[in-house]
């Protein structure tokens, strides 16, 4: 017994000494100085739609599966309340394979919101509809993406939906969802139907070539291809461009009308980007 307790008292006298190295050995952080050359590790707002009810898109978003998958935000229909499922500071799994103007595999540099909501419905009759957004539910997202916007200084060319950034693969946040209202709130940039219906009629004289579209989507972001063929990705992304810009006609085909668009889309984020990139200069001349 006496040598029982001999080696208990000898362990934890091990035991002791270990956790006093540990300590003893921790770096010591000072926090004196903060450099200024520096922002946030969110550079994108991605904005989706669940496709089912909120069981079980709490269900899809918290617990393991065969395909994970997580968001930092759920908005709920009804009621209308807001859940943080992820911490911001850390990575979720919304994005999945993804390319938005340069940067792929999104998941490492955005913040995701996911939105209650049905999405596509088929009817009885074969044709697909999409679920509305609540007037409540809209406003509840709107304030959620102004804070986020605030807290990390994100781009309005950066703030962009599931579809843009997977066209063809993704179609949330669908066409219902009010773009033009995150524009009139000042979180995006919006074409001038002004200048839309200017440049209007020299498309309808002559729409360009695929090759054309294929830039001009490329410019404002989209992961197309320039094969100058009317292929698959070109389509899909001009789909998922109708569905920002024209949600009553997205059939992927091009037109006058998403010629115009796309040139005055591509006016306004050069604009956006020339702002970034003065900004930066401002830092850089530091140097």
């Amino acid at each position: 017994m006496r040598s029982l307790r001999c080696r208990r008292a000898s362990y934890l006298s091990v035991l002791v000494a270990l956790l006093l190295s540990a300590c003893a050995s921790g770096v010591r952080i000072d926090t004196s100085y903060t450099s200024e050359n520096q922002d946030s590790r969110a550079q994108f707002l991605v904005l989706h739609y669940t496709v089912g009810n909120f069981e079980s898109s709490l269900l899809t978003l918290t617990k393991p599966s065969n395909r994970a998958v997580s968001s930092h935000y759920l908005v709920r229909d009804e009621p209308v309340i807001t859940y943080r499922l992820v911490d911001e500071n850390r990575r979720a799994w919304h994005a999945g394979p993804s390319f938005w103007a340069g940067y792929s595999n999104l998941n490492a540099g955005s913040i995701g919101i996911e939105i209650v909501n049905a999405g596509p419905i088929t009817g009885a009759d074969g044709t697909t509809r999409y679920a509305p957004f609540s007037a409540a539910q809209m406003d509840e997202v709107i304030a959620l993406c102004k804070e986020i916007v605030a807290r990390h200084q994100i781009r309005p060319d950066r703030i962009v939906g599931h579809s843009d950034i997977a066209p063809g693969r993704k179609q949330d946040p669908g066409p219902l969802f009010p773009w033009k209202r995150l524009a009139d709130e000042g979180l995006i940039a919006w074409p001038d139907a002004n200048m839309v219906a200017a440049r209007r009629p020299r498309y309808e004289q002559q729409l360009p070539d695929a090759r054309w579209f294929q830039d001009k989507l490329s410019g404002y972001g989209y992961s197309t291809s320039h094969s100058g063929e009317w292929d698959a990705l070109t389509r899909d992304s001009l789909i998922s461009f109708q569905m920002k810009y024209r949600p009553g006609k997205y059939d992927g085909q091009p037109d006058a009308e998403i010629a115009a668009l796309l040139e005055v889309v591509n006016t306004a984020q050069g604009m956006i980007l020339s702002q970034a990139v003065g900004s930066l200069k401002s830092y850089t001349a530091r140097w």
